[in-house]
């Protein structure tokens, strides 16, 4: 049986993670500028502007033995950005593909990949981001194809929606279709993922750039209507490992994608939020 490549993950995470990063503390880290921002409509994922986010040459002799950032394309009933597959597309993807690249010692692909939920070309990679899912829509052929990604050692983190709306939305619509028999889990800060590289003091919540901006002197971060705090939601297997993670009332994407837009943003929200929870929460699936 096809299985994602997760021994793959758990070594070179493992020898990375464990011997290259730079402190743990908040990420220290120069700004540098993205690509084109944001999109109003859907990127080509073949043609993609860096911008000035740096490169790097892969070991052609481990070109597949690296870690890659996987974007799921998924279908939505409103095409605009902050509702669709793209959110924070590509910028996100490449900026945490260079800071995993530039901290630790793991080997990483700089371009990632966008995959269909239904392209068995998923199952090659171990772990996958579905971003801005408020009106995501999935079919029972989609549930079973990412069902069968999940159990067998792939993990989804899902990230960008606000709002117990939102979230009961993508909680009929794909966690009770994929696991009609599993319910999400809230992680507490206890919970290692948030102690496992950087030692978090909080459970973070990012908000997109121009939300904070606007905020910055007023100190609020949730974009809930109720101005509600950041949950994290687990869905796990039957022996504990977590296949999917709910980031809700937070745009990690956001502090990835954004961070040279605004100095003020990077220092708050890049560097002491949202790389160090990227970095823990990869490290933490690929090595349990």
């Amino acid at each position: 049986m096809r299985m994602p490549r997760r021994h793959l993950g758990r070594r070179l995470l493992l020898i990375g993670l464990g011997l290259g990063v730079c402190c743990a503390g908040a990420v220290s880290l120069a700004q540098f500028r993205g690509g084109g921002g944001r999109r109003r409509g859907p990127p080509d994922p073949a043609n993609v502007d860096r911008g000035s986010i740096p490169t790097w040459d892969v070991d052609p002799h481990f070109k597949h033995d690296v870690f890659t950032f996987v974007r799921i394309k998924y279908r939505s009933t409103q095409d605009h950005s902050s509702y669709a597959w793209w959110t924070d597309f590509p910028d996100a993807d490449l900026n945490l593909s260079w800071r995993l690249n530039q901290l630790t010692s793991l080997k990483v692909d700089p371009v990632g990949k966008v995959i269909e939920i239904l392209d068995d070309a998923l199952l090659d990679y171990p772990f996958a981001v579905m971003s801005g899912v408020p009106a995501i829509e999935m079919d029972a052929d989609e549930a079973a194809h990412l069902r069968r990604y999940m159990l067998n050692g792939g993990f989804v983190l899902v990230d960008d929606f606000w709002s117990d709306r939102n979230y009961e939305h993508f909680y009929r619509e794909v966690v009770k279709q994929v696991f009609p028999n599993r319910e999400p889990v809230e992680l507490p800060l206890s919970h290692p993922i948030f102690h496992c590289v950087y030692d978090l003091k909080e459970l973070p919540q990012i908000p997109n750039v121009g939300f904070a901006v606007s905020n910055r002197y007023t100190g609020i971060t949730s974009e809930d209507p109720e101005g509600k705090p950041a949950h994290y939601r687990a869905v796990f297997d039957d022996k504990g490992r977590i296949m999917m993670l709910m980031c809700h009332n937070t745009d990690l994407g956001d502090g990835w994608e954004e961070e040279g837009t605004d100095p003020w943003f990077f220092k708050e929200f890049s560097e002491k939020k949202a790389y160090p929870l990227g970095i823990n929460i990869i490290f933490y699936v690929m090595t349990h």
